[in-house]
């Protein structure tokens, strides 16, 4: 699954900008002691360096929609936990598609869109699910 493009470089700048003020918090707030210094002036450099690091990173590249379209999952046989195992998958970006993996025969189904509301292995006719809730 791909990650939106920045979403690494903000969350960087998010935690170095919390880091900086639970640092600069807990040494204005408190009482000078050395253990309160110890605490949070490591914190706040931490910070600091976080900051610098986050605002240089570069920004990141989209996904590529050709790679996006060709992923396959792993058509391979699932444990028996008691019941008919499944994995779905559903594209995020368009095109968007569903694979379904029957976990008794390994086949891997494609489901144009999202996941539907029930279905069955189309190799060994198994209701994998019949509603959402499941």
């Amino acid at each position: 699954m791909a990650m939106r493009p920045g979403s690494r470089k903000i969350n960087t700048v998010l935690a170095a900008w919390a880091c900086l003020i639970l640092g600069g918090g807990i040494a204005l707030t408190s009482n000078t002691s050395e253990f309160v210094l110890a605490t949070a002036a490591p914190l706040a450099l931490a910070g600091a360096g976080l900051l610098l690091f986050g605002l240089s990173m570069d920004e990141e590249i989209e996904v590529d929609p050709v790679s996006v379209a060709d992923w396959e999952p792993d058509a391979s046989r699932m444990p028996d936990a008691g019941r008919v195992m499944f994995r779905v998958d559903t594209t995020l970006e368009p095109p968007i598609r569903t694979s379904i993996l029957c976990g008794r025969c390994g086949k891997v189904d494609w489901v144009e869109g999202r996941k539907p509301k029930s279905h069955t292995c189309s190799q060994c006719n198994i209701l994998l699910w019949e509603s959402e809730e499941e």
